[in-house]
């Protein structure tokens, strides 16, 4: 099976997961209060392991070596994509309050909820890798960068502690385990996996769940959101696509890097600007619009990627 078909059959499951959580939530088998905890177990057990058992079990001290020009390429994406926001809102014309929470909505992908799994799957040696690697910067800019751009006046400051996060944590801890050769006993690695599965399906479950007490047509009227799914999920992956091929990097990690930054906007934003007061419907709309397009953009990017540039 090809790299185009496994993204497709990616997003037909997640496409599955999401109508999942919106009936479960329409059924009032879960409601708000009741996704919560499904995202907590997510963010702070489920996703660790999974990335936790995938570099200690789906990789080697060759592939961590050759890694590094990864942290090179999130730097440039992010460079460049901050500076692509700065014109969008002044394109769309956005009001005040909208603009923080745009910029970060175009600056955050969804790594952790749809792309670790989807590329994990996509390219079973070294995805979770890659991935992994891209997570570590996306977290210091959603942690110093993101902050800010959801702060009221724009003040937000340096927030160390919320870089040590499971999923920081367990990326290091992996990283060492793998360069000193210390392996975890067989049972508990085998725990670790099967809780580390869960949490694809978990995951766009809760998406799902959310997206079921949101105004539709409301936000399929926002045409600002619409050039966040023009600029980070098509034209940037194309871009880095480009550019990368002017440099001596793998095919694999190429493409891999390309269809990260093309994933739709990060739901932590959500909860980073309500948080502050800020409009949260509006970063939920950023979040139902991308994610929605994505079931499009991803696998279409994806053909164009691999049979077209």
């Amino acid at each position: 099976m090809n790299t185009f078909d496994i993204i497709l059959q990616q997003v037909g499951l997640f496409v599955i997961y999401i109508l999942a959580g919106l009936l479960l939530v329409k059924t009032k088998v879960l409601n708000r209060e009741t996704l919560e905890p499904i995202s907590k177990f997510v963010i702070k057990m489920a996703l660790p392991l999974m990335v936790f058992i995938n570099i200690t079990d789906g990789t080697d001290k060759k592939n961590l070596y050759e890694s590094w020009p990864i942290l090179v390429i999130a730097v440039g994406f992010y460079i460049c994509i901050y500076a692509a926001g700065a014109m969008a809102v002044k394109f769309f014309k956005l009001q005040e309050s909208r603009v923080g929470i745009y910029r970060a909505m175009l600056l955050f992908g969804n790594i952790g909820f749809i792309g670790l799994p989807m590329i994990s799957n996509v390219f079973p040696e070294n995805g979770i890798l890659y991935a992994s690697v891209f997570m570590l910067i996306d977290q210091f800019m959603l942690w110093t960068l993101g902050v800010k751009l959801t702060s009221p006046t724009g003040e937000g400051g340096f927030k160390l502690k919320k870089m040590i996060n499971p999923a920081t944590v367990a990326i290091v801890l992996a990283i060492v385990l793998k360069f000193t050769g210390i392996r975890i006993p067989v049972l508990l690695d085998t725990a670790f996996s099967k809780i580390g599965s869960t949490a694809s399906p978990l995951a766009m479950i809760y998406v799902g769940g959310i997206f079921a007490g949101i105004s539709l047509k409301k936000y399929l009227r926002e045409i600002s959101l619409y050039g966040i799914v023009l600029l980070k999920m098509i034209l940037a992956p194309v871009f880095l696509f480009l550019i990368l091929g002017l440099f001596p990097v793998s095919g694999e990690l190429r493409l891999a890097t390309s269809l990260i930054v093309g994933m739709p906007t990060m739901t932590a934003v959500v909860m980073m600007a309500n948080a502050s007061g800020l409009d949260g419907d509006y970063a939920l709309g950023g979040v139902f619009i991308t994610t929605i397009s994505g079931i499009i953009t991803l696998p279409a990017v994806c053909w164009l990627l691999q049979y077209v540039l």
